[in-house]
């Protein structure tokens, strides 16, 4: 493998790491809870302005993490509590309110932080490079691919490993049950909603310090995630992986090799493989 190659194929894995910490959080949303949030991308853009400004004035990018995430989460809440009750259940109403959200969020980004090109300021231990395989590749973009697989296994573990996980799917299939058990399921629903939102505001911190952000970010980063969740099968974490690494890498190798078919050579597969599996590499029917 050539340098130039390997690369390709760093950057396609790191774009996929950081495709992977957005496209969870809308699987959580829109494949476990099934509830179409176009908002998401907003709450991305949000996250990543908050986490711009936190990180200026407190001089630390941690805290603009999480100064991201608990303002995104805390959107969330009220979107899932205050909005989404009037449409539950109705997938074209839920497709058009969470896009008029995510409408007016991207207006209130242009008037606080107006339509300017901003970068998050990273730690200095992760400015600079280092060598891997022969090319010299920047630090920043080898912690996101370690971020993207922390948080893999994180919300691994939660789904499959834990009470809530076990919970938040018994809750999805049968609510009235859990309910009938004594738990209130609307609760745990509101705190897995509050962690998809909170996981779009983390990738929005960690985009926007390699990838900038800007006013059309937020539509950029839906229209990936989307296909990372079309592709993987909804409502699968395993599906979300593979399906970002499939769109990082093919994003990669297409801009360099391809640079006037970039976007067709992600989504032309993408439709061939829908053609033959409608619900993705490992959805299932509901």
């Amino acid at each position: 493998m050539t340098g130039i190659n390997l690369f390709q194929v760093l950057n396609g894995l790191t774009f996929a790491a950081l495709l992977f910490i957005v496209a969870s959080g809308f699987t959580l949303i829109f494949g476990v809870l099934r509830i179409v949030n176009l908002a998401h991308g907003a709450l991305y853009l949000v996250g990543g302005l908050v986490g711009y400004s936190a990180a200026h004035a407190s001089g630390s990018f941690v805290l603009g993490i999480l100064a991201a995430m608990a303002l995104v989460a805390v959107l969330g809440g009220l979107l899932e509590r205050g909005l989404l009750p009037f449409v539950r259940g109705v997938e074209l109403r839920q497709v058009l309110l969470t896009l008029g959200v995510g409408l007016v969020l991207d207006d209130l980004g242009l008037v606080i932080w107006g339509g300017d090109t901003f970068s998050v300021p990273v730690p200095r231990s992760l400015i600079g490079a280092m060598r891997i395989g022969g090319v010299i590749y920047p630090k920043y973009r080898i912690f996101v691919l370690g971020l993207g697989i922390a948080v893999f296994a994180a919300l691994w573990l939660l789904l499959n490993k834990t009470r809530l996980g076990a919970l938040i799917r018994a809750g999805v299939d049968d609510p009235e049950m859990v309910e009938a058990m004594g738990i209130n399921i609307r609760q745990v629903f509101l705190g897995t909603f509050m962690l998809g939102a909170a996981l779009a505001g983390l990738g929005g911190v960690i985009g926007g310090a390699f990838l900038t952000l800007y006013p059309s970010a937020d539509a950029e980063i839906l229209v990936f995630s989307l296909a990372v969740v079309i592709i993987g099968g909804r409502g699968s974490l395993v599906g979300a992986a593979l399906g970002a690494l499939l769109v990082g890498l093919l994003n990669s190798i297409g801009q360099v090799m391809f640079p006037e078919l970039a976007y067709f050579v992600i989504f032309g597969p993408m439709a061939l493989l829908l053609a033959f599996r409608p619900l993705g590499l490992f959805g299932r029917a509901a």
